[in-house]
C-alpha cells in the first residue's frame, strides 16, 4: 500500500489542471488509485435521468471527479502557504505530518 501524505478533510492546493491555483477540501481519498476528490475542484457536468422513486431530479448536474495527488500540496493552517509535508515521531511513538516550512503539526 502506498504511503500517502493527503488525508480525509485537508486543505489542499491544486497545481495543475484546469482549476490550477485553487484551494479546496478534500472529500474523499482514493488510496488505491492515488487520487482524491476535492470540493468544487475538478467539476464535470454529469446526466442524470429522473428518478421520482429516490426523490432525484434529472437533467445535467455539476459533480467533482477525482484528482491525481501528484497534483495536489497540503495548505499549512499555521503559515497558510503550501508546502511539502515531512514526518515526525512523536514522543509516544506515533508519526505525525508537519509542514516544511514552519514545522508545525499538521495532525492533531
Amino acid at each position: 500500500m502506498p504511503r500517502v501524505q493527503i488525508k480525509k478533510n485537508d486543505m489542499v492546493y491544486v497545481l495543475s489542471g484546469k482549476d490550477r491555483g485553487k484551494t479546496g477540501k478534500v472529500l474523499k481519498v482514493f488510496v488505491d488509485k492515488n487520487k482524491a476528490v476535492i470540493e468544487g475542484i475538478n467539476q464535470i457536468q454529469k446526466h442524470t435521468r429522473p428518478n421520482p422513486q429516490k426523490n432525484i431530479k434529472g437533467g445535467i448536474l455539476p459533480k467533482e471527479s477525482p484528482i491525481h495527488l501528484s497534483n495536489l500540496m497540503v495548505v499549512c493552517k499555521r503559515c497558510n502557504k503550501h508546502s511539502r509535508i515531512g514526518f515526525s515521531v512523536m514522543p509516544d511513538g506515533r508519526k505525525a505530518r508537519v509542514c516544511k516550512s514552519c514545522n508545525e503539526l499538521l495532525d492533531e
